[in-house]
C-alpha cells in the first residue's frame, strides 16, 4: 500500500504543478498584449501629428505661354487696347468692359450680349461666357 500511495502522490503532485504554471503562462501572454495597447496610441500621437504639421508649398509659378504678349486684331483693340497684352489679361479686361456696359443677359447670366463693339468681335448678336475663350484665340496672334 505504501507503494501505491507514493504513486498517487506524485501523480497529483504531476498534476497540480501543470495548474500552477499555466495561470504564470497566462500572465505572460497577457502582458505583451497590455504593452501592445499602450504602444498603439503612442503611434497613432505620431502620426496625428505629422499629418497636424502643415508642409511647405512651393510657390505655383504662372505658365509662361499664358503670360507672352499676344498682338490683338483692331476689333479687339477697341475693346482691351492696341499694345500686345498676355492673354489673361485680354480675358480680364474684356470681362470689365461687359460689367462696366452691363452687357450680361439678365435672365440667363451665361450669355453675352454683344454692343457695338463687340458685335464685330463676336460676330452675332449673343455668345455664350464658354465661347469666349474661342473668340479671342481668333483675334489674337
Amino acid at each position: 500500500m505504501a507503494k501505491t500511495t507514493k504513486k498517487a502522490a506524485k501523480k497529483t503532485a504531476k498534476k497540480a504543478a501543470p495548474k500552477k504554471a499555466a495561470p504564470k503562462k497566462a500572465a505572460k501572454k497577457a502582458a505583451p498584449k497590455k504593452a501592445a495597447k499602450k504602444a498603439a496610441p503612442k503611434k497613432a500621437a505620431k502620426k496625428a501629428a505629422k499629418k497636424a504639421a502643415p508642409k511647405k508649398a512651393a510657390k505655383r509659378k504662372p505658365n509662361a505661354a499664358f503670360m507672352a504678349p499676344l498682338n490683338v486684331s483692331n476689333e479687339l483693340g477697341e475693346v482691351v487696347g492696341s499694345k500686345p497684352i498676355p492673354r489673361t489679361e485680354i480675358i480680364k479686361k474684356i470681362w470689365e468692359y461687359i460689367k462696366k456696359n452691363n452687357l450680361q443677359d439678365k435672365k440667363n447670366r451665361r450669355m453675352i450680349n454683344a454692343d457695338s463693339k463687340l458685335k464685330p468681335l463676336f460676330g452675332k448678336d449673343q455668345i455664350s461666357m464658354f465661347e469666349l475663350a474661342k473668340v479671342v484665340n481668333k483675334h489674337v496672334k
